[in-house]
């Protein structure tokens, strides 16, 4: 058996293994409350508009980052009622002092559940939706952004179109919109799928579970229910936009043929259309970045610049590329940089 066959091996067994955890820790959230509210503010009823914002946030010290305060308030300035849901179980005075003008309302949960157990909790507790209620945005912190302001995005979502909408999808696992940011219009927020969706979702402590049962799972309810869903930026759009210029090997006697940047570029370019030809799913967030950017998609995945996980070739010039298309990067995205970068370069 070769390396790779071995490792490939290996994988699939982990896979398993993480699987069968994951079945084991549902099991178990039988016993555990689905309701880890700590407080709320303000107290009683939320007050809020028709069109609703709840933003998921983790922070293990209870801080709020100048990144997190920049969304929250590009979503607040399109006219969103925001609802700050915290799994942190606490928040410092200063956090929650620079959130309340902000916010609509602010609730502290403890970390069980991950988003969705946050979600469903910040549905519940808001009465969602209400008898005035249009369209309910679901977002978290996993994002750095806005890198313009987000009324053309929030434009594009027509209830028209289809009835529920995400910024992105993904056909890994199976089809889903992603979980980091999601629309629903009223047809989707009445519908029987919708809210017994909501109720099936257990306060489980298996990320494993969560991604394959409740964010790929909420997209195959909705569609299963004949609910019309759909991205702001289309997949199959982003998998064409490849740098032709990318794609060319470069003669040998060309400097441009030593230059790393140049020769990761590429790499990327050829895995992406490799991908395409042999219908092997990519995650848009991850392997299509540089494709979301010049598209317009004002937004980058923290993970990826943090700890590209994924090992994606290309992410080396990511400020270039958001200068070009966006005229530069938010100190925001930088400050979080500092402090969150362990032996890496950005």
């Amino acid at each position: 058996m070769t390396f790779a066959r071995l490792l490939a091996l290996l994988s699939r067994i982990r896979a398993k293994f993480l699987k069968w955890l994951s079945w084991l820790d549902y099991a178990a959230s039988v016993f555990r409350s689905p309701r880890q509210i700590v407080h709320a503010w303000p107290e009683g009823t939320i007050p809020l508009g028709p069109k609703v914002a709840i933003f998921v946030h983790f922070d293990a010290q209870g801080s709020v980052g100048p990144h997190v305060l920049h969304y929250v308030r590009a979503l607040r300035d399109t006219g969103l009622s925001v609802v700050f849901v915290t799994n942190a179980g606490k928040l410092r005075p200063d956090a929650l002092a620079a959130l309340q003008p902000l916010c609509a309302g602010i609730v502290v949960r403890r970390n069980i559940g991950y988003d969705f157990g946050a979600m469903r909790e910040g549905l519940e507790c808001l009465g969602l939706p209400r008898a005035d209620t249009e369209m309910v945005i679901l977002a978290n912190d996993s994002i750095y952004g806005p890198l313009k302001p987000l009324t053309e995005m929030v434009q594009k979502i027509d209830f028209n179109v289809a009835d529920f909408w995400g910024a992105t999808e993904s056909w890994q696992t199976r089809y889903h919109l992603q979980s980091f940011f999601l629309a629903a219009g009223r047809q989707t927020l009445t519908s029987k799928a919708w809210r017994q969706f909501w109720e099936d979702v257990r306060p489980v402590r298996s990320k494993v579970w969560v991604v394959n049962q409740y964010e790929v799972g909420l997209t195959q309810k909705m569609v299963r229910a004949g609910l019309r869903c759909a991205p702001i930026w289309p997949y199959c759009d982003l998998v064409k936009d490849v740098d032709a210029y990318a794609l060319m090997d470069i003669p040998k006697d060309r400097p441009e043929s030593k230059e790393p940047m140049i020769t990761m570029r590429g790499i990327h370019a050829h895995r992406i259309r490799h991908s395409a030809a042999t219908q092997k799913p990519l995650n848009p967030t991850s392997d299509l970045w540089r494709q979301l950017l010049r598209a317009g998609f004002p937004f980058i995945k923290r993970e990826l610049l943090r700890d590209n996980p994924s090992q994606v070739a290309d992410i080396n010039d990511w400020r270039d590329v958001v200068r070009r298309n966006f005229g530069g990067v938010p100190d925001v995205i930088e400050r979080d940089l500092q402090k969150a970068m362990r032996n890496r370069a950005p």
